[in-house]
């Protein structure tokens, strides 16, 4: 049998299973979803969101793309985002980064690798806004965890840099932004940061939506 087919099947017996426990499994989630949390991880493949976190279906909006970017002209995440705070009024969004993330490590390297150059430039500028303390770390393997601290850090700030995010916290208060990072070899998340208001980035990043202002 061939690997895809091994998913194949594993999908039926996945079926089986759920309407086995419960008939109604599947009509629960075909009619719409309510998520309460938006999800911006890493492609990595061994950073599966719903089951290093034990959810269910229908409880995480996910969006997923090489070490976890919040980039500002990226219209695949921004509609992503809008669409789950606007929409789905996700109550929280989390970034989640992890130790022995190809893309950060690369980004630490003047290797050409084409294309995706241009998406690792944006982890440079991380390590450029953060140079000295990340050139204060000797140690290779403790600079490269580190790198992943501050470049998850970065892209929540990223976040509540966004109109999406500050129009919907000056309407409904919402959503509160998380900073995760994944450890690989451990199964576990650490929080690094949480952020539920303006106040807590550059006055110069603040927009005013005031009730005459309350536009995208």
């Amino acid at each position: 049998m061939d690997g895809y087919e091994k998913l194949l099947k594993a999908n039926k017996e996945w079926v089986h299973e759920k309407l086995t426990s419960n008939p109604k499994f599947f009509d629960e989630f075909s009619s719409g979803q309510t998520p309460e949390y938006l999800w911006i991880g890493c492609a990595d493949s061994r950073v599966p969101a719903e089951m290093i976190t034990g959810a269910t279906p229908g409880q995480l909006f996910v969006h997923r793309n090489i070490a976890n970017q919040v980039i500002h002209t990226d219209f695949n995440m921004l509609s992503v985002l809008q669409y789950a705070v606007e929409v789905l009024k996700v109550q929280h969004v989390i970034v989640c980064g992890h130790y022995g993330c190809g893309g950060v490590q690369n980004a630490l390297t003047n290797q050409n690798l084409g294309l995706i150059n241009k998406w690792l430039r944006h982890i440079k500028d991380v390590y450029r806004i953060h140079k000295v303390e990340l050139d204060a770390i000797k140690d290779d393997e403790e600079k490269f965890r580190r790198m992943v601290e501050l470049n998850t850090l970065e892209q929540v700030t990223n976040l509540a840099e966004t109109t999406i995010v500050q129009k919907s916290w000056a309407e409904t208060g919402y959503p509160i932004l998380h900073g995760w990072v994944y450890d690989l070899e451990t199964g576990l998340i650490d929080e690094m940061v949480t952020i539920d208001s303006p106040d807590a980035m550059e006055a110069i990043y603040r927009y005013d939506f005031g009730t005459d202002s309350l536009r995208r």
